[in-house]
Formats: C-alpha cells, sequence, structure tokens
C-alpha cells in the first residue's frame, strides 16, 4: 500500500473521490495549511486530507475571523477536537487535489477542491501549526457483479430523484447526464442521496464498489419509500459539496 504524509481539513461532512468540495478557509490552522500548499509548484499536486468529524468541533467558537471577535481567541490545531484527535475523526478520509486557491485580502481563502483517493488515517500528528496525517491509500476495486448492481443503482435512484422532484416542486438529473461506471456511480449516489453523515462514512468505507452499491440500494428503496408518503421535504441540495466556513 502507498502511505503519504499530508495536511488534515475536518469537516462535518464526507468528501468522495470525484466530488468538486468548494471550501471558505476563515481559521488560522487551516489558513496555514493553504499558504503551504501555495509554496507547492503548480505542476505538482497540491493535496490535503478531508476527514469527517467523529467528535468535536469544525470551527473553533473563538477563532480569528470567527464572530466573537473580543474574546481571546483560542489557538492550536488540535482545538476543539480533545487530547486525541485520531479518536475524534472517522478512520477513512478522502485526498483531496486543490484546482483553485485564492487568497482573500482579509488573509482567508477560497478553495475549490476535487476528492480523489480514499486513504485509511494511521495517525496524527498535532506537532506543527495545523494536524497532519499518516495516510495508507485504499484500492479502488469493483467487487463481483458491480456492473449489474451500478445498473440496479442508477434505476432506484431515478425513482428516488422522481419521488424527491415531486416533493420538492423542482427537476433533477436527467437520466442522460448519470455515468455507469460502477465506482463512479457509487460515489455520485453517495454524495447525492440526502443521507446523514454517519451513512455517507459508512459508504465510504466499503470495501468495493460492489458493496457500496447494495448498500445504496436498500437505502435508496427504503427513503423512496419513506418520500412517498411525505407530503415536503427540508430544502436540502442535493447536487452540490457542501461549504465549510473554516
Amino acid at each position: 500500500m502507498t502511505t503519504a504524509r499530508l495536511p488534515l481539513f475536518p469537516l462535518n461532512a464526507v468528501l468522495f473521490p470525484g466530488l468538486v468540495l468548494p471550501l471558505n478557509v476563515y481559521e488560522e490552522r487551516y489558513r496555514a495549511i493553504m499558504r503551504e500548499l501555495l509554496k507547492t509548484d503548480e505542476s505538482e499536486p497540491r493535496r490535503f486530507a478531508v476527514v469527517a468529524i467523529r467528535d468535536g468541533h469544525e470551527v473553533a467558537v473563538t477563532a480569528p475571523g470567527m464572530p466573537d471577535g473580543n474574546a481571546p481567541p483560542e489557538r492550536g490545531p488540535t482545538t476543539g477536537f480533545g487530547p486525541d484527535p485520531l479518536a475524534a475523526f472517522h478512520p477513512v478520509v478522502c485526498i483531496a487535489d486543490t484546482a483553485t486557491i485564492r487568497e482573500r485580502p482579509d488573509g482567508s481563502f477560497e478553495v475549490v477542491a476535487t476528492g480523489t483517493t480514499r486513504a485509511r488515517l494511521l495517525s496524527v500528528d498535532a506537532s506543527g501549526p495545523y494536524l497532519t496525517g499518516e495516510l495508507e491509500e485504499l484500492p479502488e476495486e469493483n467487487g463481483e457483479d458491480a456492473g449489474a448492481l451500478a445498473e440496479g443503482v442508477l434505476r432506484a435512484f431515478q425513482s428516488y430523484q422522481k419521488r424527491l422532484a415531486g416533493a420538492r416542486e423542482r427537476s433533477l438529473s436527467r437520466s442522460d447526464e448519470l455515468p455507469h461506471e460502477p465506482s463512479v456511480v457509487s460515489y455520485l449516489v453517495a454524495a447525492a442521496a440526502v443521507l446523514d453523515v454517519p451513512t455517507r462514512q459508512r459508504l465510504l468505507e466499503a470495501p468495493d464498489a460492489a458493496e457500496r452499491l447494495r448498500a445504496e440500494l436498500k437505502l435508496l428503496r427504503a427513503e423512496t419509500a419513506v418520500i412517498r408518503h411525505l407530503p415536503s421535504l427540508p430544502a436540502v441540495d442535493l447536487t452540490h459539496a457542501p461549504t465549510s466556513l473554516n
């Protein structure tokens, strides 16, 4: 397995390979990551790992650039994550490659990154200005019957979309816009369905695309049945990755 040491960017969200992640980076420890990435030549990948938070807070409440500017800011890479940051994060993460890092006049950053590869978080180092982690990249395998499962998930997802569009009185993706490669289907559906963070994380951790697709098929059928009996749904944007005020 390939290992790497990368900056960690904790979020109350899950990033999947192939999905785009826009970020508004305000907090100093995450600004430091972006300043370091900017030192990397543009011809080289500017990578960091997005880790979903299991326990703790994504933004320190008194961090620089956040409200309550009169309070003394809490500082340090582990703020909000307790004495053992490794225990605060889910173990499988997504490595992101930044396409855009734009610094604003106030020192914050506008960032656009794309998920590339799943990895397992082996250890966390808090000795620097931001958290870094030792990561073991995970293989991307289709698994048994992945092609047939992908087709089944696409049909279930289209039915789910139709029900959801009716509940929200808006149109969603057309069938000709959807991919057919099993791993791509599995990640797109995981990101597009209305799911909580623990459920998304379980999908990210699935050992292969086939297992992820099997789980999604059950979820989509269950959610479609629920939507059928609901008059309305919360206004959740299904087609955009979350923006984090870090």
